[in-house]
């Protein structure tokens, strides 16, 4: 009786025991910033993706340009103490103090996000900075960069899956590809962060049927970039949008992108396979074979 007491609690304290590793692997991030916390929350996710077995849990708290704002958001981080005690690490953008300084309270590993570069900037370049809440958010609100960028946005809606025709010259980059293969929010994304005017076109069974390129595409082959994805990826997003439908059907997703493929080759549109890959690398990898950098934001 004793030892299966013992190899009991063994077991016991062990099963909680690993629980309790568990848990703490869990860390808690807190993105606080005095604007939209865009910048903190880039920063402070870009460094984390570098460690592959963190896991964490993270919160943003915008527009903190009080004191008392301050005091708030500190009050709701203490409550969130992860039950292990291990502490929250905290990205900070404030550049009020009196805010900063309460944030700082917090028994957290804390990384000032401005302290840790606009101060040595400060220094190498031998001025002082303008210390201006959301200054970052204005910069080139009257430049032509930010106009080209609004142009390209509106754009990309203008030209989403084939709605427009004329007009198509004025396109830096024309997305082709099945439906749901990745075009919309890819060419989105190439507007809003390269300033590129990116159309989509898609091409559908009657393309393929035909053998030639929809629409007036063929004018402007120079211009085209092709995506396409797995079968079973497709089979999968496909699925949620239109269950039990032929569209759907993993046969036909698989022949879709057949004959997609081979239309891209036989027009010699360059091409890339979007399954395992994130908009940013898409995006990236469009701006660079379409010699579109010069671009970028």
């Amino acid at each position: 009786m004793e030892v299966q007491f013992k190899v009991g609690y063994l077991i016991n304290f062990t099963t909680k025991m690993v629980a309790d590793i568990a848990m703490t692997t869990v860390r808690q991030v807190f993105f606080v910033s005095d604007g939209t916390g865009i910048s903190a929350q880039g920063l402070g996710e870009a460094l984390l993706t570098q460690f592959d077995e963190l896991e964490y849990e993270q919160i943003t708290y915008s527009f903190i340009k009080t004191v008392d704002k301050a005091r708030e958001t500190r009050k709701k981080i203490e409550q969130l103490r992860n039950p292990q005690g291990l502490k929250p690490i905290i990205f900070t953008t404030l550049l009020d103090p009196d805010c900063l300084n309460i944030i700082k309270e917090i028994e957290a590993f804390h990384i000032d996000v401005f302290d840790q570069f606009l101060t040595p900037l400060e220094q190498e370049l031998g001025m002082a900075s303008a210390h201006s809440i959301g200054r970052s958010h204005n910069v080139g609100v009257h430049s032509r960069d930010y106009t080209d960028r609004i142009e390209a946005i509106n754009f990309s809606l203008a030209y989403d899956d084939g709605a427009r025709h004329r007009g198509l010259e004025q396109a830096d980059v024309i997305l082709v590809g099945v439906s749901r293969s990745g075009k919309t929010p890819t060419s989105l994304y190439l507007a809003i962060h390269y300033g590129v005017r990116a159309a989509n076109y898609p091409l559908i069974p009657e393309d393929f049927d035909r053998g030639v390129l929809p629409g007036d595409l063929e004018k402007y082959r120079e211009k085209l970039f092709g995506l396409t994805i797995r079968a079973d990826r497709l089979h999968g997003i496909r699925t949620e949008r239109r269950p039990d439908s032929s569209y759907a059907e993993l046969i036909n997703c698989r022949k879709e992108i057949q004959r997609a493929e081979a239309m891209m080759r036989q027009y010699d549109i360059p091409w890339i396979e979007t399954t395992s890959k994130s908009i940013e690398e898409l995006s990236a990898s469009i701006v660079q074979a379409k010699g579109l950098r010069n671009r970028h934001f």
